[in-house]
């Protein structure tokens, strides 16, 4: 690993692709901007947008709008996809990567392609792009045009929404589980989180397709040379994980209504049980309040066995309640 600091602004990597080669050479730290352009060939070059200096490194690369460099140093937070002047640029979705492990939080990742560069800038670390870097070292010959690496960035992706819906599934499988099993548990709160992917992961999928179809049907002249042949791929890639999604938003929409019904069912036991026990109360209620008044001439008042007596009336109160709930059919 390269640890001089680099002389190229926000540099994560640069990859110089030589035409006819069939290589792909990484280039060091101690490369300077003007070496990205020696040769017949193409290249990437992947920036870290939290250096401040990305903005005016674009300004002295030659080939790219206006456009094209607000697109790589927005800040956006959606999906966009332009095509202008045989340039192809905008924004993706991706998932975030730590050090350590892979997560499933949303990135962003910026892109201009034209047919001598593709430019990538992000602010965090993402899983597909690192993926696609290390396809790039295994089999650099695949690739011979800056559309294939973009091809490559959008299967990845694919793939790692493929890993993200394993796992949701997996979740959704263990909250099923508990949610139809005997004990009563509220998964609710286990299942947010699970809820919040998918919609996300699927709200931000559709506008990727449909930024996908938009430019797919543009003019010609104004696409990038190939990326006319692999809009159709890619658009079938996607859309087969959006349907793997989709289905996923529905099971966990199901399972969400499986819980509430069955915290409603419970609610409603707890509530009959103390109606019952409410009514089994309020007889003996009306006689303890109708021998604690204080006035003259209660009965059992005088003689012995008043508190007996009184005890008596009380259990019969109950036994009446209890006979007239049986008689209507409540117990």
């Amino acid at each position: 690993m390269d640890t001089l600091p680099a002389n190229i602004p926000g540099l994560v990597w640069a990859y110089s692709f030589p035409a006819g080669s069939g290589k792909a050479v990484r280039l060091h730290n101690s490369a300077f901007p003007a070496e990205l352009v020696s040769g017949n060939g193409f290249y990437w070059l992947h920036l870290n947008l939290a250096d401040a200096r990305v903005p005016a490194l674009l300004e002295t690369l030659d080939g790219l709008s206006e456009d094209a460099k607000t697109a790589l140093t927005t800040r956006d937070t959606h999906a966009a996809l332009t095509v202008d002047e045989q340039m192809l640029y905008g924004t993706l979705i991706d998932c975030q990567r730590e050090f350590d492990q892979d997560t499933n939080d949303l990135g962003w990742l910026h892109f201009a392609i034209a047919d001598r560069f593709i430019i990538t800038t992000r602010l965090q670390p993402l899983r597909s792009v690192e993926r696609a870097r290390a396809m790039i070292e295994k089999n650099p010959a695949k690739f011979s045009r800056p559309v294939d690496l973009f091809e490559l960035l959008v299967i990845e992706f694919q793939r790692t929404l493929i890993s993200v819906v394993m796992e949701l599934t997996e979740e959704l499988n263990l909250i099923e589980d508990f949610v139809y099993d005997n004990v009563s548990r509220d998964e609710r709160r286990r299942l947010a989180p699970a809820r919040r992917t998918i919609v996300r992961l699927h709200r931000h999928l559709r506008n990727v397709l449909t930024l996908m179809r938009r430019a797919s049907a543009s003019d010609e002249d104004e696409m990038p040379f190939g990326f006319e042949d692999i809009a159709g791929r890619l658009t079938s890639r996607l859309e087969s994980v959006d349907h793997d999604i989709y289905a996923l938003q529905e099971r966990a929409r199901l399972l969400h209504e499986e819980i509430d019904s069955k915290q409603s069912s419970e609610t409603n036991r707890h509530l009959y049980i103390l109606s019952i026990m409410t009514a089994f109360l309020l007889p003996p209620t009306l006689v303890t309040g109708f021998f604690g008044m204080n006035t003259a001439n209660l009965p059992f008042a005088e003689g012995p066995g008043g508190t007996e007596y009184a005890v008596a009336l009380l259990i019969a109160s109950v036994l009446l309640a209890w006979w007239l709930l049986k008689r209507v059919n409540i117990l």
